[in-house]
């Protein structure tokens, strides 16, 4: 049992990769379609590759989303609404009619009481006439053609809408009524009464109009027409197109959307899961080789899985829920994200590892496939500085424009013309652009979750203003001076062999922060009033010196630094000894261990740690320098960093024979820029 806990312990990093694999597998997997996918691949306008086509089975032809778009229009503009015909309401003005004469109409005379038994009849007829057909609330913007149904109580009455009269209408029938009269004497009393007596009585009944419109909408067919089982679809090299074409589509559709016996779905599901391990294993063995510091880290490889699977994630539900705006998903952050933190080779790689996967699932999975591989391509070939808000608005409108160009592209090859473009999925494409804009925040929030550093936080790093190197230059004068040079030498040394200058720069500036510890003991920081290692015996000096990477190392934890700027404060010195002093205290004593002058190390694990090193040692030791001359600085570099190479120090990191060489060119030419020399003539 303790054997196989051991085992388990040892391992345990390797059991996380294979844990981490197969339940990445098995996620996307989950959220993958599980009917089968039609073995054929096929574009409008090209030509069928494939021997000729039978029908494997009897399916029904589905209508084009058009199709079924125009036959839901013309239901819409054909359908005849209902009115609501409200009687009480008529019946309350006949009788305030009544009511209401006598009070506009007085009794003077024989003659007026006439007038006013005639005007009485006049008005009943008047109102019988605006209640006929009744009053509208308001104006519904239908044709005065449009055939409409009135409701009055349980009879429906077919009708056309200008018989029914809105306020506009109602005003100049009663003014032409009264003007046609023999009452136009009394026009003022007439309209007034009828002004204020008339209501409208006729609405629009919304409810029921649209529950017929559903019922309508409902009843449209999806299909027309069938295909029989052993009917020939398309011959060999015959074109697709027109009907052909929609019959493919609608055998692809039959085809996928059947339902499965269990038997058939848990060998579908085996297929997904092969498929899908394989990319995925490509992508692990890609980084095992290439980026062998990034396998051996679970968090990163954690980081990277992560990201796949929320791409996956998104746009399976957009291909489940609206499969029209799959473009509106910004793949493109995919590679702008795992370059910020990594580099643009890995970013790329896994940009097409996650296209491939989203193929099995997409629609027009060809042409999806080839923009978005095109648009992974054009993100890492543009996007540089990712930490300038402006690069990232211009690799956006790239992208974009890009997108744009893919389409019309293909519109073309498939329509023979730029006419027709759908504009709304120009739309699409600028939503996508404008939704990789997200990747800042995104980035912020990846390195709080997951504790990486990006140029971002690299640049916030390195502003001299931060509160621990203020303190630094405040406390140890001397060694900000020191750590400033560095920074530009290894930023230099950096750029020329390709590394992470940015990363470099801000490991340069803090890797001595240490010494703010005890900054007197260090020679930078001295003044000619005494030397503090007076006091001291060579090992307690030697200690001093050593622990300055200790306490670096715990200050920049104290104030959160990244483990990835902690490790040049770790490395920077390696497992080097401090010499000065070994060979003081060799000369009392012969039996010294060279351990108790040795720093505690790692040696540096990286192309830009090792940069740090070469660049700390030769710049510190350059302050030695007398009278220097051009060929003193080439041997003097020559010679340091050639003891760091004798003692190994080099030995973990990823760096060449050629990049130090490289290095060693640079600090030269830095070195004889700072000490302005010239050219040295012959005497």
């Amino acid at each position: 049992m303790k054997k196989f806990l051991d085992s388990l312990y040892r391992n345990q990093s390797f059991i996380y990769k294979v844990f981490l694999f197969a339940i990445t597998t098995f996620l996307i997997v989950y959220l993958f379609p599980k009917g089968g996918l039609f073995k054929y691949e096929f574009t409008k306008g090209k030509p069928w590759q494939y021997e000729n086509l039978y029908a494997p089975f009897d399916f029904a032809i589905s209508k084009t989303a058009e199709e079924i778009k125009k036959e839901k229009k013309t239901i819409e503009d054909n359908l005849i609404p209902y009115f609501q015909y409200d009687t009480i309401i008529s019946q309350n003005v006949r009788k305030n009619y009544l009511t209401n004469f006598s009070s506009y109409f007085s009794k003077e005379n024989e003659s007026s009481k006439e007038d006013r038994r005639g005007i009485l009849k006049f008005g009943k007829t008047l109102l019988d006439e605006i209640y006929k057909y009744g009053v509208l609330e308001e104006n519904y913007g239908y044709s005065n053609k449009k055939q409409i149904f009135l409701n009055k109580g349980n009879k429906a009455e077919a009708i056309t809408y200008g018989q029914l009269l809105n306020n506009r209408e109602l005003a100049n029938f009663i003014n032409s009524s009264i003007s046609n009269s023999e009452f136009t004497d009394y026009r003022s009393q007439l309209v007034s009464l009828f002004y204020d007596l008339v209501k409208s009585n006729v609405r629009l009944n919304t409810d029921f109009t649209e529950r017929i419109l559903e019922e309508e909408l409902n009843q449209v067919l999806t299909t027309r027409g069938s295909v029989s089982k052993d009917s020939r679809i398309i011959a060999k090299g015959e074109v697709v197109e027109g009907d052909t074409l929609q019959i493919l589509n609608s055998l692809k559709a039959e085809y996928e959307s059947q339902v499965w016996s269990d038997k058939n779905f848990y060998w579908i599901v085996f297929g997904y899961t092969l498929l899908i391990g394989l990319v995925l294993l490509m992508l692990l063995l890609f980084i095992k080789k290439y980026r062998a510091d990034i396998f051996d880290n679970n968090t990163q490889l954690t980081f990277i899985a992560f990201n796949i699977f929320i791409m996956v994630l998104i746009t399976t539900l957009v291909v489940k829920y609206k499969s029209e705006y799959i473009y509106v998903v910004p793949m493109c952050i995919l590679p702008l994200v795992l370059k910020a933190f990594f580099d643009s080779r890995l970013g790329l790689f896994t940009h097409i590892v996650t296209v491939l996967i989203l193929g099995f699932i997409v629609p027009n999975s060809y042409e999806y496939t080839f923009s978005q591989i095109i648009i992974g391509i054009v993100t890492i070939l543009t996007v540089s500085e990712s930490f300038k808000r402006a690069n990232l608005f211009i690799t956006v409108m790239k992208i974009t424009f890009i997108y744009i160009l893919v389409y019309i592209a293909f519109h073309i090859i498939h329509e023979g013309i730029v006419t027709n473009i759908d504009w709304s999925t120009i739309s699409l494409f600028i939503l996508s652009g404008l939704a990789a804009l997200i990747v800042h925040p995104l980035i912020y929030v990846y390195e709080k979750v997951f504790g990486l550093i990006s140029d971002v936080s690299l640049l916030e790093l390195s502003d001299t203003n931060s509160f621990l190197l203020k303190e630094l230059s405040d406390r140890a004068p001397g060694t900000f001076h020191h750590s400033l040079n560095v920074a530009n030498i290894a930023e230099a040394a950096a750029n020329e062999i390709g590394a992470n200058a940015m990363l470099v720069r801000v490991g340069a500036l803090y890797h001595d922060i240490g010494k703010m510890a005890n900054p007197t003991f260090f020679t930078e920081n001295q003044t000619s009033s005494g030397n503090a290692h007076d006091t001291l015996s060579p090992k307690e000096s030697a200690t001093v010196i050593i622990n300055h990477v200790i306490r670096g190392v715990e200050i920049a934890k104290k104030h959160k630094l990244p483990d990835r700027v902690i490790d040049f404060i770790r490395t920077h010195h390696g497992t080097n000894v401090v010499y000065y002093f070994y060979a003081k205290e060799k000369e009392n004593n012969e039996n010294v261990a060279i351990e108790d002058f040795q720093y505690p190390g790692p040696k540096p694990f990286s192309k830009e740690t090792a940069i740090l090193m070469m660049s700390d040692s030769v710049e510190a030791a350059s302050k030695s320098l007398k009278n220097p001359t051009s060929s003193l600085i080439d041997s003097f570099v020559e010679k340091i960093i050639n003891k760091q190479m004798e003692n190994g120090q080099f030995l973990n990191a990823n760096i060449t024979f050629k990049e130090i060489q490289q290095i060693k060119k640079v600090f030269k030419r830095k070195l004889t820029n700072i000490y302005h020399l010239r050219i040295e003539y012959p005497e």
